[in-house]
């Protein structure tokens, strides 16, 4: 070990007590071993119980890593649900993808800290993960492009929430605090109140594989663009968020999700590269459109409610025709849209709204 590393163990042990972590191994990189007890490690498998606790887990650690945004995607096929998370966080080192899911393995030499969801920064966290799924692996990763991680588990032997496509509804606390309201405990819900807490930090977006690499073409802005894009040999080179973006054609971009661990077929990247899968907006974002009004306020009881009402079906059939027909000003202006259009009926009038992405 090197004079450097050696001090900076010296340092963390010096801080002193019984109870502190101590650094045992070095790995360089800021990944470090840290001293746990016995005790901690056998308790680490315990505090996954559900599938959802492993979503939070995964958010968690993309977060401490320094992700602006996070991208989870998950399907389900009989009893087995695959979840990958992908951020563009620090990265990982390739001698440090199999270690990182190893006990007590870390790069948090601060120690732990505590946030809503208990400690963390223990360096026990994956390794609970990886002992309560089927499989978890790094599938890319490297420093300073990001991360993406896939676990596999066995929905008969860790819990999930039966349902698991009831979106929650926000509401306000005694103290007139957004929180999330109602809806089921399920991996929706746990991705919206971590990207309510941590509101600024992170952008959260969920969806199923498909979903959120059309997301990731659409929302990541490419460091990378035109004709810089020749001199680069292999897609890897790209940080993580931005391979599906520079991929050519259907081929390239089925072989690049795969290679992140969201599989799909090449009929799906070609309706992906045609549009017909729109991206998501950031969990964020599509719980306040859908806020429960009524949980914010009392309701007006004497307010004269008369008015057109369009069921939610012909909103959403209408919103899709007006994007088709806004083609025509797209094409001549170079406009994008940055959502589908929104509709809003109020007293005597139909309201359209185009949201332009200001940063093509």
């Amino acid at each position: 070990m090197s004079d450097s590393a050696s001090s900076l163990v010296d340092f963390v042990a010096s801080m002193g007590g019984e109870r502190s972590l101590r650094v045992e191994e070095n790995y360089g990189d800021g990944f470090v071993r840290l001293r746990v007890a016995e005790a901690e490690r056998r308790q680490a498998k315990h505090d996954i119980r559900c599938i959802e606790d492993v979503v939070i887990e995964m958010l968690r650690n993309s977060r401490d890593a320094g992700a602006e945004n996070i991208f989870v995607a998950t399907t389900r096929e009989g009893a087995t649900r695959y979840l990958t998370v992908l951020d563009d966080g620090c990265g990982i080192p390739q001698e440090m993808q199999d270690k990182i899911f190893e006990a007590r393995v870390t790069s948090k030499l601060e120690s732990v800290h505590m946030d809503r969801w208990g400690i963390h920064g223990r360096g026990m966290a994956l390794y609970s993960v990886r002992e309560n799924a089927q499989s978890a692996r790094v599938m890319s990763s490297a420093p300073g492009l990001g991360s993406a991680i896939r676990i596999v588990t066995d929905a008969e032997t860790l819990a999930e929430r039966k349902d698991q496509s009831t979106w929650p509804t926000l509401g306000t606390d005694d103290e007139g605090n957004q929180v999330v309201a109602t809806g089921p405990h399920n991996i929706v819900r746990t991705c919206c109140e971590f990207a309510l807490e941590e509101r600024g930090r992170c952008n959260v977006y969920f969806g199923s594989p498909a979903e959120m690499v059309a997301t990731a073409r659409r929302r990541v802005k490419p460091t990378v663009e035109g004709s810089s894009l020749l001199f680069i040999d292999d897609l890897s080179e790209l940080p993580v968020l931005e391979r599906m973006h520079a991929a050519a054609d259907a081929s390239e971009l089925m072989r690049v999700s795969g290679s992140l661990g969201l599989d799909m077929s090449e009929r799906t990247a070609h309706r992906i590269i045609a549009g017909q899968i729109h991206p998501q907006r950031s969990v964020l974002k599509r719980l306040t459109h859908k806020s429960d009004k009524s949980i914010e306020r009392a309701v007006d009881l004497m307010k004269d409610r008369r008015g057109l009402k369009i069921s939610k079906g012909d909103a959403e059939e209408f919103s899709r025709a007006v994007e088709r027909d806004f083609r025509i000003l797209a094409e001549k202006y170079y406009l994008n849209l940055s959502d589908e259009p929104r509709i809003r009926v109020s007293r005597g009038k139909i309201v359209v709204t185009f949201d332009i992405d200001e940063s093509d």
